[in-house]
């Protein structure tokens, strides 16, 4: 039997931590946007998605460190600041443990960042538009509303 679906003012919490995980959140806070009080937070979050908010805000703050080394030459103290974290070496050993390579190792096994040239938008639109389909291409005569053809009265 699939399990119920999380309760809303739980989500309103998880959402907050997405929105704002380079800020100095604590459990408070998002306990406050749940609307409950620290310990039952804590509980039905930790039983709902299987990690505590502080384990997720720290999983979340890592993935967007990963992106902006695979994406951006920003350097790795850099990284982490921006992040939220404010120890370089605490947020190398939790990269290690999460990724199994330290950051700047992860970085390595990417291309360069200079590697993705920009694509002016204009030439992303000309290309990623979809070509003219059959039906869009010729003039099909309007139907009826019991879906025959009107008498072509050019023709007639």
């Amino acid at each position: 039997m699939p399990s119920p679906p999380p309760a809303r003012h739980l989500l309103r919490a998880k959402d907050l931590v997405d929105a704002r995980f380079a800020e100095p959140l604590t459990v408070d806070e998002m306990a406050s946007a749940a609307g409950l009080s620290r310990a039952h937070f804590t509980r039905a979050f930790a039983a709902t998605f299987g990690e505590s908010p502080h384990a997720y805000l720290q999983t979340r703050r890592l993935e967007r460190a990963a992106a902006m080394l695979r994406n951006t030459d920003r350097s790795v103290a850099d990284i982490c600041m921006s992040v939220g974290l404010s120890s370089v070496g605490s947020f190398t050993t939790s990269f290690t443990k999460a990724f199994g390579t330290p950051p700047a190792a992860y970085r390595s096994s990417f291309p360069p960042a200079k590697a993705y040239v920009p694509v002016p938008t204009c030439v992303m639109r000309i290309y990623g538009r979809p070509g003219p389909t059959t039906r869009t291409a010729k003039t099909v005569p309007p139907k009826t509303a019991h879906g025959k053809k009107t008498p072509d009265v050019a023709g007639s």
